[in-house]
């Protein structure tokens, strides 16, 4: 089994993507501003590190096979992630994206929609500017998992479909993803050492 480092891992994408590493065996240490609520578990490590902090980060992630980041892009650009992970020696990264920078027509992304609502738009934003920094990057393995548009609580069906590029509709015509079912997804991934220097999204 791997050691796993979540950062992010309080949040309800990090928490969901923690407790699957955790059911597949795999070792994690949980990386939070504050890690209080998370408590004594078996198989986890908590550190108290502040993300934006380069040298702070990169020790807390030194040994570890993987890094997850479950951040918010509009106030951790990809350096922030990238450099310390680099500087770790941790070759595999994979990152939880967002929906925006998908296609939902040829040539058109779903942030650029006319009925985006103005409030995700800097997160949005700065989602697509960490997957094009991603994209240019060749000295770590890095996979960027983009959920579909409602990105939600919901239950664990681990029935999903994977995609590359366009944003991916149901039969009823809506995009969607529960956060449990997001994380067999996202810890597929890593598992089969797949999409290497891919972006992909899940959804129903």
């Amino acid at each position: 089994m791997s050691r796993i480092a979540i950062i992010g891992a309080t949040g309800h994408v990090g928490s969901r993507l923690l407790e699957e590493a955790l059911r597949r065996g795999h070792t994690v240490t949980a990386i939070a501003r504050d890690t209080s609520a998370l408590g004594a578990r078996e198989g986890v490590s908590a550190q108290n590190v502040d993300v934006l902090d380069s040298d702070a980060l990169a020790a807390a992630l030194a040994g570890h096979d993987a890094v997850f980041s479950a951040t918010r892009f509009a106030t951790v650009s990809e350096p922030a992630i990238v450099e310390p992970v680099k500087r770790a020696g941790v070759r595999r990264l994979l990152v939880v994206g967002g929906a925006g920078s998908l296609y939902a027509a040829p040539g058109q992304r779903v942030l650029d929609l006319p009925d985006f609502p103005d409030a995700y738009k800097p997160e949005a934003t700065a989602g697509a500017a960490f997957l094009d920094a991603l994209r240019r990057e060749r000295d770590i393995d890095w996979t960027f998992v983009s959920p579909s548009a409602e990105f939600v609580p919901g239950a664990r069906t681990q029935k999903f479909r994977i995609g590359v590029d366009e944003l991916l509709v149901d039969n009823s015509g809506r995009s969607w993803i529960s956060f449990d079912d997001y994380a067999i997804a996202f810890l597929d991934q890593f598992d089969r050492d797949a999409h290497i220097r891919q972006r992909i999204t899940v959804g129903y």
